[in-house]
């Protein structure tokens, strides 16, 4: 009888572990999906970061070599590029399988294809960091980073070319009001009253040269995901990474030939001699503006590997407002109606394009759950 109870208890006992153990596994199957979403969103807020932090410090520090007295926009340009080297650590590093890569295998391309890819984006990339030093060297820091939101259209006009993308009310409300936002700025011309003002004829070339470079990198991210979709057909770690370094690479190695080229190069001994800072502030500006651009490229790699290139140039966008309000404070720029108006009318450009991704992404997520 006693032994008869004893197994009762303990048959009892079981099914109640075993109830408990199956009430803790479908518990932590509800948690775990949830928790990974938290880790997930929490990756995407630092890289996020990352992008923002060090595209807003690299802008700040690049105008400020200018106007204290740097000269050399080839230097100014190697800079953008010469940070790449920080992204090597992270093929050691096991990164998850993005969400987006197929499992299925693919032909992977040539290597003669994958040269002539990386040295044609490197190419593109060299031009379009070119032309932004050209356009903050003689442009209001303010002006240049609302003339770099046009980027966003120029992005949405390249990709319903080449990336089949649709024209939506919202998207053409973007397109209109970023265009408009550049278009305002137009107007405005340097201070005669400020002794760092450039001519009206400088002016216009540092606006061309700024528009030209966000239509570039608004090119450049669409032949990018077109690179994705029909060369490389993957989104693996390694493949983005091969892509930003080797492009980088290519592009540091054509903006060195320029600087030798164009004798930049034996005046820069004298340039850091006559800084308005000093030799050790002249450096470090160089210094921190390459590591802040490479910090910018760690995050966009980030992003590109778990969401899409085309979000992290949203993100990108994002620091439309940081930037010149940042400029009012440290470079005195002013902050007239003309452009308080450009930049209202750029953050509603912004809103609006974001709005529609977020549609998408919702038709998209309902879509699978169907």
């Amino acid at each position: 009888m006693g032994e008869t109870r004893e197994l009762q208890l303990q048959v009892m006992g079981q099914e109640a572990r075993e109830e408990n153990s199956a009430e803790g596994n479908v518990a932590l199957q509800t948690m775990t999906p949830r928790i990974r979403k938290y880790m997930w969103w929490l990756q995407i807020a630092i890289y996020s970061l990352f992008v923002l932090s060090g595209q807003t410090v690299a802008t700040l520090l690049g105008r400020l070599y200018f106007e204290k007295g740097g000269k050399s926009k080839w230097l100014a340009t190697l800079v953008q590029l010469a940070g790449f080297p920080i992204l090597l650590p992270l093929y050691c590093v096991s990164l998850p399988k993005s969400p987006r890569t197929s499992d299925s295998h693919t032909s992977q391309p040539s290597a003669l294809v994958l040269l002539l890819l990386y040295v044609s984006l490197g190419i593109l990339l060299a031009g379009d960091c070119m032309m932004y030093s050209v356009g903050l060297s003689y442009l209001p820091v303010s002006t240049y980073s609302l003339i770099c939101a046009t980027q966003l259209a120029f992005n949405a006009f390249f990709s319903f070319f080449l990336n089949s993308q649709k024209f939506t009310p919202f998207i053409v409300n973007s397109l209109v009001l970023l265009t408009t936002s550049s278009t305002l700025l137009v107007f405005q011309t340097g201070d005669s009253s400020d002794p760092n003002s450039v001519s009206k004829g400088k002016y216009i070339i540092g606006f061309l040269c700024t528009l030209c470079a966000s239509a570039g990198s608004g090119l450049a991210l669409s032949l990018i995901q077109l690179s994705f979709q029909k060369i490389l057909k993957r989104e693996t770690s390694t493949v983005i990474l091969d892509l930003i370094i080797y492009q980088s690479l290519v592009a540091t190695c054509v903006t060195m030939v320029g600087l030798f080229a164009s004798g930049d190069w034996k005046s820069l001994n004298r340039e850091m001699g006559d800084f308005e800072l000093g030799k050790v502030s002249y450096l470090m500006i160089l210094l921190w503006t390459a590591v802040g651009w490479a910090v910018f490229s760690v995050g966009l790699f980030g992003l590109i590997f778990e969401v899409s290139s085309l979000f992290s140039n949203v993100i990108s966008t994002l620091g439309l407002p940081i930037v010149p309000v940042l400029a009012v404070v440290f470079f005195h720029d002013k902050m007239d109606g003309v452009k308080v108006t450009a930049m209202l009318l750029g953050i509603w450009g912004f809103v609006s394009y974001m709005y529609q991704h977020y549609l998408d992404d919702s038709k998209a997520e309902s879509t699978n759950v169907d």
